[in-house]
């Protein structure tokens, strides 16, 4: 048997599965309608199917997940982090399968597929010790014999919808944080990545059902955008967390606030790398290479403009031509592949119509630019040399081109990197204290991460990961980033025998 078919056979992956479940007990029976399937961006070839989720089968999951929370939220803190714990360590007996169905479903290489993974684990044992810190605070009172604190309480069922390019990691992020805040989970995977998910759950199904709960882990695998508005427009899920694109979160934001619920946004990114000239070149190409080629160019950090000074233009671009041609291009499950395919061919279209309009803006293509010729969705990765104002450098081009320009001052570097609509993650290369803690302060990025002399790419969970502006300002992982699954209460208790009133009213005799 096969490595593949053995990963799959171990994380119970059929030829057709169900795409709900709220546990062992329950998997969504619907065997009608159009099989979703689940195609390998390296062959373009089918891996299995699965059947998504009816509008029945959604009450029912919503339903379910409303009265574990019920049960969930009264249940301490430190147990609810047990059973996250064990969840993590499932995923350490699970890792390489699972890694190895990541690359498969979305074309990651195995190193990147097995991090992911890792990143689950991470997420998981932070997420036990988060849940021994829910810390509220005291606060004076103007009043006599009175104590003020606040404290918080877990939200309600939480909707996570996550996208491919991330088909793991993202649900972890939010799930584990939001179960030790004691919320439910009910996950809208992207359907291009549904087996990923149906692996996960049967994982959370497990432990759910050794520790006697169901519905805290829900799986809602949906294809038809009603069905996403169905649960985006869902007046019992008090948060929405959504990963996607820009005009997409746009449309969950206003349906969500139309209803006066929460958010949690995490949209695209534009990022850049600033190389000055007292840059370790050496270091700056390992950050970019990584950065603008591993997953392909899809991932919400990655390098996508490149800011040097020019007096080391010839130098570093020479440099990442040399590096470009070295990336070797194929099956992502080989190890010798630093990169995989685009997961679909919408991406590798998306790719060439950008490319064409380079062109037309009149850039200088330095290397790649051209589909490749092969079963899957291959393309070569792009350098170009180009100008920060054209439109095609201004969005967010999902694919691995690189967009290359030149600076003098370190004012003008800034002010580039920051005209864009996006502000998710950034870096500044460069051994000069002043130009790093400038490019820290407020005068400097104005991304949700900015970095010193490391990529764009590859942040930790210990800290909160997020974007301001166009990438829309939401806070997952690390940090305090917990407080967005809970609700803040307010509390004050008179332990006196009078009743004073705040701000020294008096009222009546």
């Amino acid at each position: 048997m096969s490595t593949i078919h053995t990963a799959l056979r171990d994380l119970g992956i059929q030829a057709v599965n169900s795409g709900g479940s709220t546990g062992n007990a329950w998997w969504s029976g619907r065997n009608d309608g159009s099989l979703l399937p689940s195609i390998n961006p390296a062959t373009g070839e089918q891996i299995a199917g699965v059947y998504p989720c009816s509008s029945e089968d959604y009450q029912r999951i919503v339903k379910e997940s409303i009265e574990a929370f019920r049960i969930w939220r009264m249940v301490p803190a430190p147990k609810r982090g047990e059973m996250v714990r064990l969840i993590g360590q499932a995923l350490r007996e699970k890792k390489d399968q699972l890694g190895t169905l990541v690359s498969l479903e979305v074309g990651k290489i195995k190193a990147e597929g097995d991090g992911e993974v890792q990143e689950m684990i991470d997420m998981a044992d932070f997420a036990v010790g988060q849940s021994r810190m829910l810390y509220g605070v005291t606060m004076q009172s103007e009043r006599p014999a009175h104590r003020m604190s606040e404290q918080w309480h877990p939200l309600g069922p939480v909707g996570v919808i996550t996208a491919f390019n991330f088909p793991v990691a993202v649900w972890a992020w939010n799930a584990f944080v939001a179960a030790i805040a004691g919320d439910t989970i009910i996950w809208k995977p992207s359907p291009k990545a549904p087996l990923c998910a149906v692996a996960v759950q049967q994982i959370c199904n497990r432990v759910m059902q050794q520790q006697g709960y169901a519905g805290i882990f829900s799986l809602f695998i949906a294809d038809q955008p009603a069905l996403a508005e169905q649960m985006v427009q869902d007046e019992r899920l008090p948060l929405i967390s959504f990963t996607g694109s820009v005009p997409v979160g746009r449309r969950v934001a206003s349906l969500v606030g139309q209803r006066l619920g929460r958010t949690l946004l995490e949209l695209s990114g534009n990022n850049a790398v600033i190389v000055d000239e007292t840059a370790d070149i050496n270091m700056a190409v390992r950050a970019i290479l990584f950065g603008a080629v591993g997953t392909a160019g899809q991932r919400c950090t990655t390098t996508r403009r490149l800011i040097v000074h020019e007096s080391r233009y010839e130098e570093l671009v020479g440099r990442l031509v040399k590096a470009y041609a070295q990336v070797q291009i194929g099956n992502p499950l080989e190890k010798a592949v630093l990169m995989g395919p685009l997961i679909d061919h919408v991406a590798v279209e998306g790719y060439r119509a950008a490319l064409d309009e380079i062109k037309k803006e009149g850039g200088e293509i330095l290397c790649g630019g051209h589909v490749l010729n092969r079963p899957g969705y291959f393309v070569e990765p792009t350098i170009v040399r180009a100008q920060n104002g054209w439109p095609v450098v201004q969005r967010e081009t999902f694919a691995p081109i690189l967009y290359v320009m030149t600076f003098q001052t370190i004012d003008e570097a800034i002010a580039m990197h920051n005209d864009v609509k996006q502000g998710l993650s950034s870096a500044i290369f460069s051994n000069d204290v002043r130009r790093g803690e400038r490019f820290l302060s407020a005068a400097g990025s104005d991304c949700g991460i900015a970095n010193i002399n490391i990529g764009t790419s590859g942040a930790e969970i210990g800290g909160a990961f997020g974007g301001e502006k166009e990438t829309g300002g939401g806070r997952e992982a690390g940090s305090d980033s917990w407080k967005a699954y809970m609700r803040r209460q307010t509390n004050t208790v008179n332990w006196g025998a009078e009743l004073p009133l705040a701000q020294g009213i008096k009222f009546g005799s």
